[in-house]
């Protein structure tokens, strides 16, 4: 999903998906809200230089809340760069493209991406061989459309769309193969952070996660220890419910939905097929949440992206697998 030349923050933002863009006013409440940020499932955090706390709680975030990755936002000078980087950003953004900006990061070593909203900021950006631009503002410059138009003669630039993404419109941009992530402050808006409503950030974060994912159930294979079990079952579906009877490789199906399996497969009694919208970042929330995947059976493709993979225990005796 990641090429293997792409800087490791960005790939870990990529993995994440979400760029959650916060405007702090109290450096007191940063490490509480990343702390509620990671709860709800994204350890990330972008500290905009929008107010005179945006440094200091930066350097609160680097230094007791490790497991989440901190960057500044809004970086407009090379002044900026500097402190940010001394409070202990691992990132910077900036809402346009800066060539002194852009050169000054490049110089210290720090990922930047650079907002770009059309072909000659984009191309810009390529001569200073960046691997990924911020897109702002994403809905009012365009949205996801004008992304994959002005996209589509740079093949290996990555996008993070920013501005009016939100829990409704978020899994459209991801499912673009070229958006790496999205920013947006909808979870953790500075109303929330000045109340101290932290709880209600990581509900709002993790339902961003989920909306992202759009996890759902593709189907349910249940062990019948051969075709001449599971042939008049699926005949009984079909006979009380209509499911439209399909003989398949090693199973026969029972509308879309139920897989009655004749082979020898995983689970002691069958397994559940659980679809997402992005196996890889799926994959990356399961495993920071402490889930075990088979990744050594992992089915992929020509080009090595997973395509299927288990989790590595059952679940009340059914095998669990991503698709």
């Amino acid at each position: 999903m990641y090429p293997e030349t792409m800087n490791s923050i960005l790939e870990k933002l990529g993995k994440t998906g979400i760029v959650p863009v916060i405007k702090i006013d109290d450096a007191e409440k940063a490490v509480p809200l990343a702390k509620a940020l990671a709860a709800g499932g994204v350890p990330c955090a972008e500290i905009t230089f929008r107010t005179a706390q945006g440094e200091e709680a930066i350097r609160r975030i680097a230094g007791e809340a490790p497991e989440v990755l901190v960057g500044a936002g809004t970086v407009l000078t090379v002044d900026q760069v500097d402190r940010a980087i001394g409070a202990g950003a691992q990132f910077i953004v900036s809402p346009g493209f800066n060539p002194a900006v852009v050169s000054h990061c490049q110089r210290k070593g720090i990922p930047i991406t650079p907002g770009c909203a059309n072909p000659s900021d984009i191309e810009q950006a390529l001569e200073f061989g960046l691997e990924a631009v911020k897109f702002f503002p994403a809905e009012q410059a365009g949205g996801l459309e004008y992304i994959k138009a002005v996209s589509a003669p740079y093949p290996n630039l990555k996008f993070i769309p920013t501005g009016g993404i939100h829990a409704g419109n978020i899994a459209r941009y991801i499912a673009f193969d070229k958006v790496l992530a999205c920013g947006g402050s909808w979870m953790a808006g500075a109303d929330l952070i000045n109340a101290g409503e932290f709880e209600k950030i990581t509900a709002l974060s993790r339902e961003a996660v989920l909306a992202l994912l759009g996890f759902s159930v593709a189907h349910i294979g249940i062990n019948t220890g051969g075709h001449e079990m599971a042939a008049p079952a699926a005949a009984l579906f079909n006979s009380l419910f209509g499911f439209a009877l399909k003989e398949g490789n090693g199973a026969v199906f029972a509308g879309n939905i139920l897989e009655l399996v004749t082979t020898t497969a995983p689970g002691t009694h069958g397994h559940i097929a659980i679809a997402t919208n992005t196996i890889a970042r799926a994959i990356a929330h399961l495993e920071r949440g402490g889930i075990a995947l088979d990744h050594a059976n992992a089915r992929k493709d020509a080009q090595g992206n997973v395509r299927a993979i288990y989790l590595k225990e059952e679940i009340l005796g059914f095998a669990v697998h991503l698709v």
